[in-house]
């Protein structure tokens, strides 16, 4: 029987052993099995553009509030496909350098909401921008701080043809007239949130989130006479109401109403199915729209825009998915000229 309050000795030795086996078990064999990890087969490198992004991205200590982990539990199904996996943080979790190691995104407070999947709910570089500027522009509600020192006020002689200049509505600015310039910092912070984005897995390779409670799980939102199954409003809600928000009436200046819009009211829905589709960019005064063509299919476009057409005093036709699947037939046809 050991005595360690009369053998020293053996109480070091036994001290140093014990903290040998934890320090191998808890952090040298985890390790040894993180180097193994391949990344995900279609997950994209990221650019040396993002690579400075994510850096400045830690350098202003977003982690604080951000979170980058989609649990496998059902309410993080609003910040992921699929729950995340180790491969998720392949190239994001790389030495930065030989002296330095990679920093720790995963976060561990949602003061915001999580930032996994944020380049597909928000793929709009102007909507970044404007948020990184006052966030309560676009969000009224919002807490998260301003980050000024990211751009720079400038006369409008003083602007450079390269030059990123931000439409911040005016009732935001400190001098109205002059003009918000993004700098590099905050282009490159905006292209790594861009990036950001949860790989599909490939096959049917996915773990199901844990429901809340004992009920079936909708892969899709439900909507009942919705065009397809699908609610429109609650698909506005995710995925265009961030610009225009749930009023419709958008952000002055920055992004534009949907009230009585011409092109919403049209009886003709070819322009506003190909806006949704393509994008926008023909309005100076606005920020640039972004193309849903890629994540929504015809059936969740048609429900989108028929509640759009049919909401805060406006009065169009409804839109099919049929509707929806011509144009966009259209549209590649034009592409692959």
């Amino acid at each position: 029987m050991l005595n360690f309050h009369k053998e020293h000795k053996n109480l070091v030795l036994t001290a140093g052993g014990v903290f040998i086996a934890l320090s191998t078990l808890i952090a040298i064999i985890p390790a040894f099995q993180m180097q193994e990890t391949e990344p995900i087969p279609d997950e994209k490198p990221l650019t040396a553009n993002e690579r400075e992004g994510l850096e400045i991205y830690v350098s202003e200590n977003c982690m604080a509030c951000h979170t980058q982990q989609v649990r496998n539990i059902e309410m993080d199904n609003m910040w992921g496909n699929r729950p995340s996996i180790p491969s998720d943080y392949y190239y994001s979790k790389k030495r930065l350098d030989i002296w330095r190691q990679s920093p720790s995104i995963l976060g561990s407070e949602r003061t915001g909401p999580d930032l996994t999947n944020i380049g597909k709910r928000q793929p709009s570089e102007d909507w970044h921008l404007l948020h990184l500027y006052n966030p309560r522009a676009v969000v009224s509600a919002s807490v998260m701080p301003s980050y000024p020192w990211l751009f720079e006020e400038v006369d409008s002689s003083s602007v450079g043809k390269d030059d990123k200049v931000v439409a911040v509505p005016r009732g935001f600015l400190k001098n109205p007239n002059k003009k918000i310039v993004a700098s590099n910092d905050a282009l490159r912070l905006v292209d790594y949130l861009k990036y950001l984005k949860q790989t599909e897995l490939p096959g049917d390779n996915v773990d199901d989130f844990i429901p809340a409670l004992k009920k079936i799980q909708a892969d899709r939102v439900a909507g009942g006479n919705q065009e397809g199954g699908f609610d429109g409003g609650k698909l506005f809600s995710q995925v265009c109401a961030a610009c225009h928000q749930e009023t419709g009436k958008g952000v002055v200046g920055a992004f534009p109403s949907l009230v009585g819009s011409a092109i919403v009211n049209d009886e003709n829905s070819e322009k506003l199915i190909r806006i949704v589709i393509q994008g926008y960019d023909a309005r100076t005064d606005y920020g640039v729209m972004p193309g849903f063509g890629d994540q929504l299919n015809d059936a969740e476009i048609a429900a989108i825009l028929t509640h759009e057409r049919s909401s805060w005093g406006n009065d169009a036709p409804p839109v099919t998915a049929d509707d929806v699947a011509k144009i966009r037939q259209y549209v590649e046809m034009e592409l692959n000229k």
